[in-house]
């Protein structure tokens, strides 16, 4: 069957008319999709119910099927979709209280970035998702919220995997995200852990969407512990390349850092810190460390944190907490395809010794 989302619009009015529709057709059939987004090809109520019949015949509304879902007493929801080839993949959306729909979304199966806090940087690499899939991910939740009189705002390509790791997929997927679910370019954020040439290729692209880099060390020898991508691409050449990036765009840099209980959150790393982005025109993202079963760290205290957030704005460099959603369910990135994957052993060994 032929997934509808992946269809452009001079394609989708080529497929209207080798079924012997008008080509305007087409046109009503893009706007049920992307301006209206109904969940069905029923509730298309312009189209002739032939036309309505051969669609849902023949095409499907996105290629994404859902394995589980989980949904906190915070209103985030955590889903966790199969795709044709039996990928396992995660997207979240989270609502709060200025009336933001955020969704995160993923740009691979699984991650071959290796953090060591990140439970899909534990599960390992299996493969690049496609823009459409991408795309589909915020689509569904675009959908969803449109069904109750609301609307997604923002979207996040923080989810599974490295978006500069699956570049052209994943600027493309914020072009459609754009052009297609009217996002705007100040509502994307992409988050990277850092791969260099990747950052500077997207300042060539003039895109005013902001730019998250994944940073949780200040020195090459503690972050290199952390993120491996560190012995690759070292601190100087990464600031550099984010001063470069902030320069041409116009657009301030986000640097992501998860507190991890007495190795991260220390005055003496809050220094270190400060003096490394001191004059870069940023804002720090400091997330409590969300804990996975991979990985024995502990988030920081309330008081670490304030601490280190009142060190950085000596160095005049600002920074917030990143409030966590979720947490009473497996929102934390791969978390929820790991209880997945485990279940699915567990069952074949079940199976296997019966």
């Amino acid at each position: 069957m032929i997934d509808i989302y992946v269809l452009s619009r001079e394609a989708l009015t080529d497929l209207v008319k080798s079924w012997g529709e008008p080509g305007y057709r087409a046109d009503q059939l893009w706007d049920w999709l992307y301006n209206r987004r109904v969940a069905s090809f029923a509730e298309m109520t312009s189209l002739p119910k032939g036309l309505r019949d051969k669609l849902a015949a023949e095409t499907r509304l996105g290629s994404l099927e859902l394995e589980a879902e989980q949904i906190s007493r915070d209103g985030t929801v955590k889903r966790l979709y199969r795709l044709p080839d039996e990928q396992l993949i995660e997207a979240v959306l989270m609502e709060y209280d200025d009336d933001r729909r955020t969704s995160c979304i993923s740009t691979q199966a699984g991650c071959a970035m290796g953090c060591v806090f990140c439970a899909t940087g534990q599960m390992g690499f299996a493969r690049h998702l496609s823009a459409d899939e991408i795309f589909e991910q915020a689509a569904y939740f675009a959908r969803d919220l449109e069904a109750r009189g609301e609307r997604l705002s923002n979207v996040v390509l923080m989810g599974m995997g490295e978006p500069f790791h699956n570049y052209d997929a994943s600027v493309a997927a914020v072009r459609r995200l754009m052009n297609d679910l009217g996002i705007g370019a100040r509502h994307i954020t992409i988050s990277t852990v850092g791969i260099v040439p990747m950052i500077r290729r997207f300042a060539d692209e003039g895109l005013q969407v902001k730019l998250a880099v994944s940073l949780h060390a200040a020195t090459d020898r503690e972050r290199s512990a952390l993120l491996p991508v560190n012995r690759r691409y070292p601190l100087n050449e990464l600031i550099d390349a984010c001063r470069d990036y902030s320069e041409r765009s116009g657009r301030r840099m986000s640097f992501e850092w998860t507190l991890i209980q007495g190795q991260n959150d220390t005055p003496a790393q809050a220094r270190t810190l400060g003096a490394l982005l001191k004059g870069v025109h940023c804002h720090v993202n400091v997330i409590p460390l969300n804990p996975t079963r991979g990985y024995d760290g502990d988030p920081s205290t309330t008081d670490r944190i304030t601490s280190f957030i009142g060190i950085l704005k000596e160095y005049g460099v600002p920074a917030t907490v990143r409030i966590r959603r979720g947490i009473d369910i497996d929102a934390g990135c791969g978390q929820l395809k790991s209880e997945a994957l485990r279940r699915r052993r567990s069952t074949v060994e079940d199976t296997s010794s019966g």
